[in-house]
């Protein structure tokens, strides 16, 4: 029978019902005393050299408190990347300041350059239209390739050329993946673009500082996956503010997708300006500003070679990519095309050479950096396209094509050849259970059935794998990072036996507050409902990282479990003592402490009163309290994998794709709540498909973006989605963290858009009509022209 409660049951999420009977409480909810309101001026031209900018009229507008512009911020420090990547060439990658507001040129559409706060959201943004700027256009660096190639127009005027790094993973490998390729049997090459995404998380963003003149203390709410993390850029980059002087709290917020990772710097400007003017102040971006300035997602145009043996065995991958990191290097751009990209190439299968070259590339755009999956699904849909390439020249089965290739359980622990180590996995077992719940034998009575009906039906599949919980922090640290990659838990039992445990990891829809809380109550054999989960504030929670990468539970989590470990281990103490016994005799389980061999015990809430009323206590050797705080920092990455099919059909007259039917088998390791996870996926999968089918961002040659608003950017909906099959049943669990978890939101987003756009060709080679690429999205207009030549 389905558990009921604590680990592996499938709880409903106790956050859901502030949530759902509107009790949640955002940032844009928050009013406080004196508060007033920021609106940004923000660039109409991709390039331009900021000439003068007047602010008299504004300032003397109804309501206006102040106005600034980049030059109130130019002796302050910049907003810096994440990780420092060097080049194939030994130098360093270039790194342009990012200012808080645009100082001397603007860089892209959207791009801030003056901000004005005044009594209310109207008048600061009324405000804002009375400032006179004066541009001296530049020419507007848009497509990548023109970047490269052309040195003369520059997306920043500071720098030579526009190329930021050109990146080689893992250079020793070169020689031999050309020797592999000069003497391959058979190559496939694809050229392909990867889609720029705007990551439309439902809330907006949104901040509001506060400044208290008397202890010189600043306060920042704001919508961020990692509060901490915004908290140090800002103190120790940006303003110069000591960071026991600053408090940064995120509390409920509306989803990210990765893009509310990073500090922006909006969340600066409302700090400076509390202080000036001795008021709050608040922000809440409108749509269009979110898909102007928020970061954007993917956005690589990718020539990848597939070496293999006319049997279909793989003998080597080579990739060139470039890939748009936008005007402005966002805290995690440099990572994500690099080291969650690069390292992700050998997929699941054992693949013995590959190369993987990146040239990061600066153009007049909004910053791009992590999107949900963040570099993992641009190198599985790469992979994954050309392996179904490689198969259709060969005419060979692509399903046992990639069988062939998967690594094997009796290879683990295996090492790729670039240079990660996946310590378990079950690839076979994936792929077995997705044919047989996508019932794939059955296909061919249902592509005549579709047939019947004029509609063409094709098949896709896509096996993955995902690196999630990134670390160690000495190996990240080695290769560029400049943060440690731990995370952190404090669990505190307070004196009747009740929990609050602070974790470092932020929940913006992941269910931490459900899932953390089984965990603990499975652990300590209390009630989940007398767990309390606290996160977002830095006043209040251990320093940790924040939640992105699946890393919550694996690595959050796993600080977490060792914090309960310390309360176990003190509590054994305390028990010993007052049950005269050995510490060695005692035992603990479903709530108690008891002398082995006997029916002496003494429940939790027992231990817990003495520990704070230490009347019966061994004060000699064992402090007052029960309050335990663990760090970890994991020894390797998690690896989930999994095997993902999509059915579709085709309308030869309209080119309208329809998916019939979309199904998942995945690998997380242990799973604490189903029902969670399978939402995940689900959601995971929804955002795949509007990637591959729907979504796509476009700027014009001018660096104008055409797609500002839901009436040129399509979302996926509802009736755009099927129901999906989604299994966990062949589940490994991870070999280094206690609880065997290996992840699993980003799972849904890497593995589908491959499987779509594998199933449209297929669809299409069905039929008779032999395509064998369409780029993403793939819209009704391409897939006809496609197929019509």
């Amino acid at each position: 029978m389905p558990k009921d409660h604590g680990i592996g049951a499938s709880s409903k999420r106790r956050e859901d019902v502030r949530f759902l009977t509107g009790k949640g409480n955002y940032t844009a909810d928050i009013t406080l005393y004196g508060q007033t309101y920021a609106a940004f001026a923000r660039s109409n031209v991709a390039h331009a050299k900021i000439k003068s900018i007047d602010t008299s009229a504004a300032e003397a507008m109804p309501g206006v408190l102040a106005v600034f512009t980049g030059a109130d911020f130019a002796d302050v420090g910049g907003n810096p990347a994440g990780w420092l990547i060097q080049s194939r060439n030994g130098e360093t990658m270039k790194e342009p300041k990012r200012p808080v507001l645009a100082h001397g040129e603007v860089c892209h559409v959207g791009d801030a350059y003056a901000a004005v706060i005044a009594e209310t959201v109207a008048q600061a943004r009324n405000a804002v239209e009375a400032l006179v700027v004066d541009f001296e256009e530049l020419p507007a660096v848009v497509d990548m390739a023109d970047a490269v190639a052309d040195n003369s127009k520059r997306a920043r005027t500071e720098l030579t050329d526009n190329i930021c790094f050109d990146w080689g993973w893992i250079e020793d490998n070169r020689a031999a993946v050309d020797a592999a390729f000069a003497s391959a049997p058979h190559v496939t090459t694809l050229e392909l673009v990867n889609n720029r995404l705007v990551p439309n998380a439902m809330e907006p963003r949104a901040s509001i500082g506060v400044y208290d003149a008397s202890t010189e203390d600043y306060k920042l709410y704001t919508t961020s996956q990692n509060p901490h993390l915004t908290r140090l850029l800002v103190a120790a980059f940006v303003m110069g503010i000591p960071e026991h002087k600053l408090n940064v709290i995120a509390p409920d917020v509306g989803g990210g997708f990765g893009s509310k990772i990073y500090h922006y710097g909006e969340e600066a400007l409302v700090l400076a300006a509390a202080k000036r003017i001795g008021r709050p102040v608040k922000w809440v971006a409108d749509r269009t500003e979110s898909f102007l300035s928020d970061a954007h997602g993917r956005d690589h145009v990718t020539k990848i070679q597939l070496a293999c043996e006319k049997d279909g065995t793989f003998l080597a991958v080579r990739t060139e990519t470039l890939a748009n990191v936008g005007a402005y290097l966002s805290n995690f751009s440099t990572a994500t095309p690099t080291f969650l990209h690069g390292t992700l190439m050998a997929g699941p299968y054992k693949t013995p050479l590959v190369y993987v070259n990146v040239k990061a590339v600066f153009t007049n755009t909004a910053p791009v950096d992590a999107y949900r999956g963040a570099g993992r699904p641009e190198a599985t849909y790469s992979l994954e396209r050309v392996i179904d390439m490689a198969a259709r020249e060969l005419n060979l089965d692509p399903w046992e094509v990639r069988r062939k290739n998967l690594i094997t359980t009796d290879m683990f622990p295996y090492t790729t050849p670039v240079a990660l180590q996946y310590d378990t996995g079950n690839y076979q077992a994936t792929l077995d259970k997705l044919i047989e719940l996508s019932d794939k034998a059955g296909f061919e009575a249902r592509a005549a059935e579709s047939a019947k009906r004029g509609k063409m039906r094709g098949l896709g599949l896509s096996t993955w794998i995902e690196a999630c919980g990134i670390a160690p922090s000495a190996l990240v640290g080695a290769l560029g990072a400049r943060v440690g990659l731990f995370d952190a838990a404090t669990v505190r039992v307070n004196p009747t036996g009740n929990i609050s445990v602070m974790v470092g990891a932020h929940s913006h829809g992941q269910g931490h507050e459900t899932v953390f809380a089984q965990v603990v109550s499975s652990m300590l054999g209390i009630p989940e409902a007398n767990i309390d989960i606290v996160h977002g504030d830095t006043a209040k929670i251990p320093f940790g990282m924040g939640s992105y990468g699946s890393r919550s539970l694996a690595v959050c989590g796993t600080a977490m479990t060792k914090a309960v470990d310390k309360i176990i281990a003190k509590g054994k103490k305390i028990a010993a003592h007052m049950l005269e016994a050995s510490e060695g005799d005692i035992e603990f389980a479903d709530g108690k402490f008891s002398v082995a061999g006997t029916d002496k015990a003494k429940t939790f809430g027992e231990i817990a009163f003495s520990a704070y009323v230490p009347h019966n206590y061994p004060l000699e050797t064992l402090e007052p309290g029960l309050e335990e705080t663990a760090f970890y920092d994991p020894a390797n990455f998690t690896y989930p994998a999994g095997a993902y099919s999509c059915e579709v059909e085709v309308d030869p007259d309209t080119g309208k794709v329809e998916i019939m039917a979309f199904t998942c088998a995945d690998d997380f390791g242990n799973v604490m709540n189903p029902m969670i996870v399978n939402g995940q996926v689900h959601g995971g999968v929804a955002q795949g498909i509007g990637q591959a089918l729907l979504e796509n961002t476009s700027y014009d040659g001018n660096g104008q973006l055409v797609t500002a608003s839901y009436m040129d950017y399509a979302m996926p909906r509802a009736d755009d989605l099927p129901n999906y099959t989604v299994d966990h049943s062949c589940n490994t669990p991870c070999t280094h963290n206690p609880l065997g978890v290996k992840g699993c939101g980003e799972a849904g987003a890497i593995g589908s858009p491959p499987a779509v756009v594998n199933a449209v060709i297929d669809a299409l080679a069905r039929a008779g009509k032999p395509v064998k690429h369409i780029d993403m999205p793939l819209s009704p207009a391409r897939v006809w022209a496609a197929m019509n030549a």
